[in-house]
């Protein structure tokens, strides 16, 4: 048994019963994995912890029972302890009940995000994997340190991954000047009920625009011109361009405000979260997909960029 005066205990005999519970579950249904209650104590008061730092004065261990998702939090609790049963398990989860396993999510992410660049495509998943114990930056935990248990565990691994590699073409393409600001923004609101709102919202909005629209949005983002780039290959002047760039862009955000405040949106910040989470739809959106623009570029008689370069 673990120390009564650890604050998981101190929190009352409520908070004592449903520990053990969570306990007993996790031995229940994963027998293999083998984890002390002293174990997965230390775990529970460190993932709590990492709630209610986001949480702030609200934190409570009653909505953190309430939504735990337990059996994720204790196979993400196996992996850390480096039980080997526990990693199995992580090997063959599947990124949703219908889905592929999460190991092939992660690569058909990657094939999105590099785009006919099968190198970077194949030593992706590969980094990514490595990370999950040990972090690249000795200031920052290790990926799965940082989960909370308070999602599902494979479509969190699979976000993490695609902020972790968006962060770094951000950077990468911010150094050589081949991607400005007007499509990306720091994350903001870490908010998934807002996300979903926010996703349906835009992939309303990109059925909305037309075919030089999508082109040039194909072009800056999914192939990652810069402007000088795509207007070149468009054969436009590039302050033609920009405006155009610019004027699809306000489009975008007074189309996106007004649909996410009419659903009661109370955040501060709408539009660096609005900019931050287009990332993710642009490169899941079949519409502005490398199939759907190599069509647009092949009609129009243009070369498709060799992003692998």
């Amino acid at each position: 048994m673990s120390d009564p005066a650890t604050p998981i205990y101190s929190h009352g005999a409520l908070a004592l019963s449903r520990a053990r519970l969570l306990f007993a579950f996790g031995r229940l249904q994963l027998p293999s994995v083998g984890l002390s209650e002293p174990v997965l104590s230390r775990h529970l008061e460190r993932t709590y912890a990492t709630y209610a730092s986001k949480e702030g004065e609200t934190a409570s261990w009653i909505d953190y029972w309430s939504r735990l998702h337990a059996l994720d939090w204790y196979l993400a609790c196996g992996c850390l302890e480096r039980s080997p049963e526990a990693w199995q398990r992580l090997f063959a989860l599947r990124a949703n009940p219908a889905d592929a396993l999460l190991i092939d999510a992660l690569r058909s992410r990657a094939v999105r995000l590099y785009p006919r660049d099968l190198e970077r495509q194949e030593t992706a998943v590969g980094e990514y994997w490595s990370r999950l114990l040990v972090s690249e930056n000795p200031a920052q935990s290790a990926i799965l340190m940082r989960y909370d248990g308070l999602r599902p565990l494979a479509p969190w691994l699979i976000r993490v991954f695609q902020n972790w590699h968006m962060s770094d073409l951000r950077r990468k393409f911010e150094e050589t000047g081949a991607c400005d600001s007007d499509w990306s923004s720091a994350e903001t609101q870490n908010d998934w009920q807002w996300r979903d709102a926010f996703r349906e919202a835009a992939r309303d909005w990109l059925g909305t625009i037309d075919e030089e629209g999508q082109l040039l949005i194909g072009l800056r983002w999914r192939y990652r011109l810069s402007q000088r780039d795509a207007a070149k290959l468009l054969g436009m002047h590039e302050g033609t361009l920009s405006r155009h760039t610019a004027a699809l862009r306000d489009r975008y955000l007074l189309y996106i405000e007004e649909r996410l405040t009419d659903q009661g949106w109370t955040g501060s910040d709408l539009r660096d979260f609005i900019l931050a989470e287009m990332e993710s739809v642009l490169l899941d959106e079949p519409l502005v997909g490398v199939s759907s623009l190599a069509r647009l570029i092949a009609r129009r008689g243009l070369q498709i960029p060799d992003v692998g370069s």
